[in-house]
This record gives structure tokens, C-alpha cells and sequence, in this order.
């Protein structure tokens, strides 16, 4: 089994502290994705996982054997790396068998294997050929290749994709999940593009400053935010935030309407919502349009509520015109409460 524990590991440079006590469990054959933006700590959290750098504290556990006293090569892991790492002077079949034979595995072995994985990425056709002949998409598929050839325990990918054109990335996100599946693996993927993750993962984990914010599964984190930062950077565009003064007996006063929401004893909360939770044309809370962005199937709205901007996303139907003043009711059952002290949901 090949369940990672990570107990109370954190990381500092000097005065800087990199990672702040991570606690997490990875289950077997799982794909989490680190998530966050640049500088959150999610590739020092890799890196320590896979021996290349080392932790101030704390421990890295793969099933029952802590590992992070041993090295890379001890661990029973395999990496992909942004940069390919393919070496220019060898086939894509010596590519792939390069960690076999330096692991003294059977040729028999190493040819049954590098048949296998390069099967798994559609590139069967190309072993003959040497990377200066392949396209950045496939000389991927060599470095996940030579990877999974590996029959690792656990794979780690940092930010692998991040080098392809959009459509590339699209086809490689679908091909990377199924061939995942398939090797029966345990996989962590960083990557700092939402999209990525919430298409790819089984769960994730959204790192701010060196702290893990919230690790949930997709449609959890986009639906349930646990913090103001989860809502700001998950969802494109992100949730719209306003100030709401209570008004008593669960009554909260938000831009220029009334709305139920949380008992509290703070005289101020903070209202969200996404742009797509929003119903146009009905409703007491009224925005100006400001600004129109078509976006095919649907249009962005930039407003305003008051002095305070804020999106809502209608039908690419619907006729909206620059300066209109919309009627618009949040979807009660979506709007989610902050505490603008300690930033958490209620």
C-alpha cells in the first residue's frame, strides 16, 4: 500500500519559513493536486516527499516505512519534471529504459516494461527516435513514460504540462488521468493552474503561504470554499465578496438590499457569491453594467454594486446593454458567509 503520511512537516530558509507544519494523508492510488499560487510552498512540499530537499521537522511516511531519512532512489518514487529531461543523444525506447537497466532489471524485463508504459502514452510508433524529432507534447509522454516504466509506488509531477500549447494540455490532462488509473499508482501533481486541477484530481489540496487552506475534493472546494482566499482563487472569474452589516435577527444589509443569512453577534460579515449563482431580471438588488465580455456560450458582466465592483455571467442570449441597471436575487442555498476576522467560513 502506498499511503503517504506527512506529519508536522515544515521548512525554513533561513528566517523564512517555507511550510508551516503540513499535515496530510494521501490514500493509496490516489491523485491529489498541491494547488496554489507561486511561492505558496507547494514544490518544497514536493520535493521534500521525494528526498531532494530535506525538512526542518516533521516526518514523510510511504505505507509503513518513514522515508524521509532515506534517499531519493530508496523511496520507491518517480518524478516528472517541468523541464522533460529527455536526454537528446537516446532513442525514446533507450529514454524509457534508462532507470531499468541502471536498477540491473532483465532485458527481457526492461523490453516488457518499455513496450507497456510507451503503449499507455500512444507513442509505441516513435521508439526508434530521438527527441530532437519529437514535439513538446511527445517528448512528455517520454518523461511520463520513463516514469511510469519505473512501476513506482508513487509518482510526483511538478507542474508537467506547463510547457504545452492550450490544446496540448487539454489532451494530455485526459491521457495523464486515465494512464494513472491505470498503473495504480499514488500520484501528487503541483500546478498552479486551477483548471488543471479541478479536471484532473481526486482531491485538492489549496496551499496559501505555507499552510495547506483546504484539501477537498473539486466540486467541494469550488462549491464550499473554507476561507475568503479558497473563494478568491478558485473559479474564473472568482466569487464576488461584499460587506454586510447585520441588521438583526439574522437580517444582513448588503449593498442596497436585505438578505437572510447566519446569527451572529458581529456587527459585519462578508457576503459571497459566484457570477453564475446569481438570477438576472428579479430580485431587489439592483448593479450598473459597466462593461460587457462575450465569452461564447456565456457573458461576462463587469458591474458595479454601489462603489464595490462585482461580475455576474448571463446567457450569451440575453441582451444587455452598457449603463443598464439589472434587477438581480443571489441563489439563496449558494451564497457563503465570512468571517472577515479570521477569514474562515461559517
Amino acid at each position: 500500500m502506498a499511503e503517504i503520511n506527512i506529519k508536522n512537516v515544515a521548512k525554513q530558509f533561513g528566517k523564512t519559513h517555507a511550510l508551516h507544519s503540513i499535515d496530510m494523508t494521501i490514500k493509496h492510488q490516489e491523485f491529489v493536486v498541491l494547488l496554489g499560487a507561486s511561492g505558496c510552498g507547494k514544490t518544497t512540499l514536493l520535493r521534500i516527499i521525494a528526498g531532494l530537499e530535506t525538512a526542518t521537522s516533521g516526518e514523510v511516511w510511504i505505507g509503513d516505512k518513514r522515508v524521509d531519512g532515506l534517499a531519493p532512489k530508496d523511496r520507491g518514487i518517480a518524478m516528472v519534471f517541468q523541464n522533460y529531461a529527455v536526454f537528446p543523444h537516446l532513442t525514446v525506447y533507450e529514454n524509457i529504459a534508462f532507470g531499468l537497466r541502471m536498477a540491473k532489471l532483465s532485458e527481457s524485463e526492461v523490453e516488457r516494461r518499455v513496450q507497456r508504459t510507451a503503449s499507455l502514452m500512444h507513442i509505441e510508433q516513435l521508439l526508434k527516435r530521438y527527441s530532437g524529432q519529437l514535439s513538446g507534447g511527445q517528448r512528455q509522454r517520454v518523461a511520463v513514460s520513463r516514469a511510469l516504466a519505473m512501476e513506482p509506488d508513487v509518482i510526483l509531477m511538478d507542474e508537467p504540462l506547463s510547457n504545452l500549447d492550450a490544446l496540448l494540455r487539454m489532451e494530455m490532462r485526459a491521457e495523464l488521468k486515465s494512464v494513472l488509473a491505470e498503473s495504480n499508482t499514488t500520484t501528487i501533481y503541483v500546478t498552479h493552474d486551477q483548471v488543471e486541477a479541478m479536471s484532473m484530481a481526486d482531491r485538492i489540496a489549496i496551499m496559501d503561504q505555507g499552510q495547506i487552506v483546504q484539501a477537498d475534493s473539486p466540486v467541494e472546494i469550488y462549491r464550499n470554499p473554507a476561507a475568503h482566499f479558497v473563494g478568491s482563487f478558485i473559479g474564473n472569474p472568482p466569487m464576488n465578496f461584499l460587506s454586510a452589516n447585520n441588521a438583526g435577527n439574522g437580517q444582513w444589509l448588503v449593498g442596497n438590499t436585505t438578505i437572510a443569512g447566519p446569527q451572529s453577534d458581529k456587527p459585519i460579515l462578508e457576503f459571497a457569491i459566484r457570477p453564475e449563482d446569481i438570477r438576472v431580471g428579479e430580485g431587489s438588488m439592483t448593479v450598473e453594467v459597466r462593461l460587457l465580455e462575450p465569452l461564447g456560450s456565456h457573458t461576462l458582466l463587469a458591474c458595479r454594486l454601489g462603489d464595490t465592483p462585482f461580475r455576474v455571467i448571463v446567457d450569451s442570449d440575453r441582451a444587455v446593454k452598457v449603463g443598464e441597471t439589472l434587477a438581480i436575487d443571489p441563489i439563496a442555498e449558494r451564497i457563503r458567509w465570512f468571517d472577515p476576522d479570521t477569514q474562515l467560513a461559517l
